[in-house]
């Protein structure tokens, strides 16, 4: 689970007791690396450390030293046939109890590594974009759901990030190197903006539309019209989420299009390139 800063607060906000449970070592095969954490309470977890028997064992000690009030605690957990894990590695757990200090050092991981994921703005606060809005919220990015409807934008779901902007066109120009842009609108003008603004960056990771195959002839045309290089529209994902499966449930659309985004994330960050 990737946690978001609001994730967070809202978890602290409900469960002051807790334990951070953390991995400090990783040696060979393992599930998670360095770093990776998880806060424990006597009913509720958030975070991960890769799951399986290790994240068992953890969770288990955890709550031992909550119940005994002892400050902090370690584990070293080879993975093989003795807890029915087969990685081969072996990983070492540190876990200290929740106070001001640990819960303030946890809220600034957190909120560091938010600010440092790949940005993906979805341009759209409609079906597909309320359901992409909800993929992405569990994904490493952070994912901006915009619309120039404050009606739309009030329904958009708890837990992801959202924004009423007038000139969607600006927030593509100030968005940073490697941003990704979904463009699904309710309306196919603004789409051709807001697209068209996109694929004029060299640095984005990701251009996408929703569409048919008439709509990108049209876009095409209208960005000839337009005074812009007709080539543009071969960096232009349309549709989104590919062609393969002939399913247009907004869910569907969306796991596919999250999918592409994180396949392009990973390419453009390899290169630093489109």
């Amino acid at each position: 689970m990737s946690v978001t800063p609001l994730q967070l607060r809202d978890f602290l906000d409900r469960h002051p007791e807790a334990v951070l449970v953390e991995v400090t070592e990783a040696k060979g095969s393992t599930p998670r690396e360095v770093g990776a954490w998880m806060l424990v309470t006597p009913e509720a977890e958030i975070g991960t450390i890769g799951g399986g028997q290790l994240e068992f064992l953890a969770m288990a000690r955890a709550r031992e030293a909550l119940e005994s009030g002892e400050a902090a605690a370690a584990l070293d957990i080879p993975l093989g046939p003795e807890i029915g894990q087969c990685c081969g590695g072996r990983v070492a757990i540190g876990m200290r109890a929740l106070n001001d200090d640990v819960a303030r050092g946890l809220r600034a991981k957190v909120e560091a590594d938010y600010r440092a994921r790949p940005h993906v703005y979805v341009f759209g606060a409609g079906h597909v974009g309320n359901a992409l809005g909800k993929a992405l919220a569990l994904l490493p990015v952070r994912g901006l759901l915009v619309d120039n409807r404050a009606a739309e934008i009030a329904r958009v779901p708890v837990g992801v990030e959202a924004r009423h902007v007038a000139v969607a066109e600006a927030l593509v120009r100030e968005a940073p190197p490697g941003s990704s842009f979904v463009v699904m609108t309710h309306d196919h003008g603004l789409d051709f903006l807001i697209a068209a603004e996109a694929l004029t960056r060299n640095d984005a990771a990701y251009v996408g539309m929703i569409g048919s195959k008439t709509k990108r002839a049209t876009f095409k045309s209208w960005l000839r019209d337009m005074g812009y290089d007709p080539a543009l529209i071969g960096r232009l994902v349309l549709p989104v989420g590919g062609a393969e499966v002939r399913d247009k449930r907004p869910e569907v659309i969306a796991a596919l299009t999250a999918a592409e985004l994180l396949r392009a994330i990973a390419d453009w960050g390899a290169d630093g390139t489109v």
